[in-house]
């Protein structure tokens, strides 16, 4: 089974990647689906988040408040450190773990959609990794219509490897600027040429 790894900087389409090659039958597990997974409530990371953050992090339902923890990890390395600890350990289980169903479903391509591929060193673990890229104006412009602020755009965009850096590293480069049909031609090659 040949094993893709999508990256890129935030609001650059790397879930809508994932998307448009599930929707063409091809197999994807998205890591951010996966850290709000491992978070719901009675879950162990949820524990260890509420005994590192302070229980005021849950709503009165016992869910985690997101935006409050954002607002304490984007704005300290320290508490991003700590809280990356929890996560991505149980994270990088959980998709190996469906590479491995994919595995013995005798399935011929994977792919793993992981916002910090690079930063965590995952890239090991794969065959390729495509960083899906846009410019610096279109990311502004998408990460705004999400309802952030520009001190939210820029922290989170602070909290990851420039754009520029993961295209350098990465085996392929898919440009989202365009329409829908011609990022999904272009995963559509790359996983053909592969």
């Amino acid at each position: 089974m040949k094993t893709f790894g999508i990256t890129g900087g935030i609001g650059m389409g790397k879930s809508t990647a994932g998307q448009i090659l599930q929707s063409r039958g091809v197999p994807v597990v998205d890591t951010d689906i996966l850290a709000r997974k491992i978070v719901e409530p009675g879950a162990p990371a949820l524990g260890e988040i509420t005994r590192a953050f302070g229980r005021e992090l849950l709503s009165e339902k016992g869910e985690l408040r997101r935006d409050a923890l954002a607002q304490i990890v984007f704005s300290d390395p320290a508490a991003r450190q700590k809280l990356e600890a929890i996560l991505h350990p149980r994270i990088r289980e959980l998709w190996r773990q469906e590479f491995a169903d994919w595995r013995a479903a005798e399935k011929t391509v994977a792919v793993v959609v992981i916002p910090l591929l690079f930063e965590t060193a995952a890239e090991s673990e794969l065959d390729k990794t495509i960083c899906v890229a846009c410019s610096e104006t279109t990311q502004r412009r998408r990460l705004l219509a999400r309802g952030w602020t520009p001190a939210q755009i820029a922290q989170r965009v602070a909290a990851q490897w420039p754009v520029e850096k993961k295209m350098a590293k990465a085996d392929y480069v898919v440009w989202t600027e365009g329409e829908m049909e011609i990022l999904g031609e272009q995963l559509h090659r790359i996983m053909e040429s592969s």
